[in-house]
């Protein structure tokens, strides 16, 4: 049986269906249907103005799209494996619309260019979705951390209560995380805004065509200058990939806090309802579904990137059926990491915060050791001897069973007679928190001092 496919004049015979079914990639990279029929028009325009199609095809070419578009996103099409891809059944259903004349559009073009630029003009278009929902999740920080400036929780350091700090502090570390997530966003948007279309299978086309309009018609920055770097590059998926690796891995690590956070041991946050859910056998359960599902998605989102730098290793010049691969894991990556964000900004905004168990949990403990090693070394005493007679005190302390607050003056004269009455003072964890100036540190001046600047930066931004 002949070959009927629109590239099968050299076949003798056709594909059996189940290798058809293999080869074929409609079945996920119809995701970027409206943009290879944008991509598509901007072709179709440039080819009518240089004159290499007659101006009257053109029309008719650009109409048939713009219909087809129309319909596309009243979810009206529908796609047929037999075809393989989103090109091939867009040129399908443009034929079958306006007739033959559809088979010009494909005039100084490869199915090799025309997927680069479907990719680059997804990306770009998500990239933006993506660095507005993280402007939102750094604003919902900073929310929060102005409204907890002064509320007390335990630092922690090997998961060990380390020293008390400003919730306030603790949230805008994390704000710092996704501001670098953002700006690597940023800078991959440079890589994503170019245009491949008119390097055509490889070597690019003897047809005058003007690649500079095209571009600018589907509103990219440059042109690729090397045609086969222009059909075979994915670096800019690969950096997505990466930059958005580091943001799960951020998004996890705060999911990781919220769910110790909400245990029975800590009981330091509340989360609302519309993020948790209960157990099928215990009536008493509230689990934390939602930060441990962003916490696992972070696997996925790793096995994406692993995936497609393993596809492109070894990949000679220029286009090859391997790079057929890079799709699904970049749809898979924007719809989880977008979903994510909303999901981890929606659980910070609607939490309830326990100030009174978080500042508990910094009295009950030895977090203010510092805070005495510290008084000792400003009245003189070389650190190290003051951390030997801190660490001592702890000990009998633990012994004990009693804090640092509680120790005797008396006591603390037989230890140092450098100390005086005041050292309860120093000792309490709003004080300790307060005293920490330090440019960067956890004092309250300082928490402020970043929430101003993160509000000027969200400004500009």
């Amino acid at each position: 049986m002949k070959n009927e496919k629109l590239w099968g004049g050299r076949f003798e015979q056709s594909l059996e269906r189940w290798v058809e079914e293999f080869g074929a990639s409609i079945t996920f990279d119809q995701k970027m249907a409206e943009f290879d029929l944008k991509g598509s028009i901007a072709h179709a325009k440039m080819l009518g103005e240089t004159g290499i199609i007659d101006k009257q095809d053109s029309e008719t070419i650009i109409k048939g799209l713009e219909e087809l578009l129309i319909e596309y996103q009243q979810g009206k099409l529908v796609f047929d494996v037999s075809n393989e891809d989103i090109h091939m059944n867009m040129e399908v259903l443009l034929t079958e619309k306006i007739g033959s004349v559809a088979g010009k559009l494909h005039t100084a073009r490869s199915r090799n260019d025309q997927v680069a630029t479907d990719m680059h003009l997804y990306l770009k278009y998500h990239l933006n979705l993506v660095s507005q929902k993280l402007n939102h999740l750094r604003e919902v920080l900073v929310s929060l951390a102005t409204k907890h400036i002064e509320t007390i929780m335990p630092g922690y350091t090997h998961l060990q209560h380390a020293q008390p700090i400003s919730l306030g502090h603790y949230f805008m570390a994390y704000y710092s995380m996704f501001t670098r997530d953002s700006e690597r966003f940023t800078f991959n948007m440079k890589h994503t805004d170019i245009s491949p279309l008119g390097a055509a299978a490889l070597a690019g086309t003897t047809f005058p065509i003007d690649r500079e309009l095209t571009a600018n018609l589907m509103d990219f920055s440059e042109i690729y200058t090397n045609s086969l770097d222009a059909v075979s590059d994915r670096d800019f998926i690969l950096e997505f990939l990466s930059n958005a690796s580091i943001l799960m891995m951020h998004m996890s690590r705060m999911c990781e806090e919220l769910i110790l956070w909400c245990s029975n041991e800590c009981q330091y946050i509340t989360l609302s309802d519309t993020f948790s859910t209960g157990s099928s056998i215990m009536p008493q359960k509230k689990n934390p579904d939602m930060a441990e599902l962003i916490r696992g998605k972070t696997g996925r989102v790793y096995g994406d990137l692993m995936s497609l730098l393993t596809i492109m290793k070894s990949l000679p010049l220029a286009y090859n059926k391997d790079l057929q691969e890079d799709k699904e894991g970049m749809f898979d990556t924007v719809e989880t990491i977008s979903v994510s964000i909303d999901i981890l900004a929606g659980m910070l905004e609607t939490m309830t915060v326990n100030e009174e168990k978080m500042l508990y949990s910094t009295e009950k403990d030895f977090s203010n050791a510092t805070e005495l090693a510290d008084y000792l070394a400003s009245k003189g005493l070389p650190f190290r001897q003051a951390h030997e007679i801190v660490g001592s005190l702890v000990l009998e302390c633990t012994v004990a069973g009693c804090y640092l607050q509680d120790v005797p003056l008396t006591r603390y004269k037989e230890l140092s007679p450098l100390i005086e009455e005041d050292i309860y003072d120093v000792l309490q964890s709003q004080t300790a928190v307060k005293r920490r100036n330090s440019f960067g540190g956890t004092g309250f001046e300082q928490v402020l001092h970043q929430i101003d600047l993160a509000k000027k930066e969200l400004s500009v931004g």
